[in-house]
């Protein structure tokens, strides 16, 4: 087993307690070999990997860190699993990793609780004027019309409609929490036979979810980037929320047409949106999205939290043992579909 997971970031990188954790439940007959020098925990796999890692994994069984290169995938000619410490693997989907009998488990539900916690926390301000508030706050001026206008922003949350497209780990906590606040969730999801998950009032399949635009007051992606979701949501879809709808992308930015979202919400249909992945990241500084006072940005880290490698550690530990004696593992990508 390599283990590569020295990130450069410091919230990513390996914790003592939690490389501790790992040497102490190797299973017997393991050995493991740990990457001292820095990765990069960004990208799923798509930085260049350090010579000390490549060197590693020339006769590794199996590797953990934050997807896979391609170079490292070329270099390891025993490997059988890959563990990414990761949640997208759209740089794993290359054509020979696909064709290959290498099974990949991914980290997908692990970022779930502080991702759906900061989607919240977006939708909750713009329902109650935060942004206008804070704008207010910037130029020290005191003024309670733009709260008591016509148009205000302030809204209560229970009663509303939300959408979710992505009714997995990620969209279920957001559903949880939005339902809790009493806002009715519908989900969208590819198997909807595998049922309606707590804190949904539904879920429709791939082609349902149109249909529920039209009474969406949130509308929420937290779909894996495949082909079938690139570019899901346009100018078509935005155009069908009601008026003032809010859009959160906390999933990846390929889903979501920018400039049509910036066209909606300059043109005052939309109340505004939350945003923490985006179609080039980092965001050029010429985007229209900086300029927006509507839009809650933050540069793809939603994700952050303080108890990740307590999850990781309880998923991976998890999966190291049922690989090792042959019985179900967790987060088994599916290839042909892409996650």
């Amino acid at each position: 087993m390599v283990v590569d997971l020295r990130a450069q970031q410091a919230r990513w990188a390996l914790t003592a307690d939690a490389e501790s954790r790992l040497r102490a439940s190797v299973p017997a007959g393991w050995t493991v070999r740990m990457v001292d020098a820095a990765t990069s925990a960004d990208g799923d796999g798509s930085k260049p990997p350090s010579g000390e890692a490549l060197a590693a994994v020339r006769d590794a069984e199996a590797y953990f860190g934050f997807g896979m290169a391609r170079p490292l995938y070329d270099a390891a000619p025993r490997l059988k699993w890959l563990h990414s410490a990761a949640a997208g693997v759209g740089s794993l989907m290359f054509p020979e990793m696909r064709a290959s009998g290498v099974i990949i488990t991914n980290s997908a539900g692990v970022h779930a609780v502080p991702i759906a916690e900061q989607a919240l926390a977006g939708i909750l301000a713009l329902l109650r004027g935060l942004d206008v508030a804070g704008a207010l706050q910037r130029e020290r001026r005191w003024s309670r019309e733009p709260f008591l206008a016509p148009e205000s922003p302030m809204r209560e949350v229970g009663g509303l409609k939300a959408l979710i497209i992505g009714a997995g780990g990620l969209g279920g906590a957001l559903a949880e929490r939005l339902a809790a606040l009493g806002v009715e969730c519908t989900g969208s999801r590819r198997r909807v036979e595998r049922g309606v998950p707590k804190g949904f009032r539904a879920v429709v399949g791939p082609d349902g979810w149109r249909a529920h635009l039209p009474s969406s007051d949130i509308l929420a992606l937290c779909a894996p980037s495949t082909q079938a979701t690139h570019g899901m949501i346009g100018a078509t879809e935005l155009a069908a929320l009601p008026r003032h709808a809010i859009v959160a992308n906390v999933a990846r930015g390929a889903l979501l047409d920018e400039h049509a979202l910036v066209a909606a919400i300059r043109g005052g249909h939309l109340r505004g949106a939350v945003l923490d992945v985006f179609s080039q990241e980092p965001l050029p500084a010429e985007s229209a999205l900086w300029e927006l006072p509507n839009v809650i940005l933050t540069p793809h880290v939603s994700g952050v939290t303080d108890r990740f490698w307590e999850r990781e550690m309880e998923l991976f530990l998890h999966n190291w043992h049922a690989y090792d004696r042959g019985t179900a593992m967790r987060n088994v990508v599916d290839k042909s579909e892409g996650y």
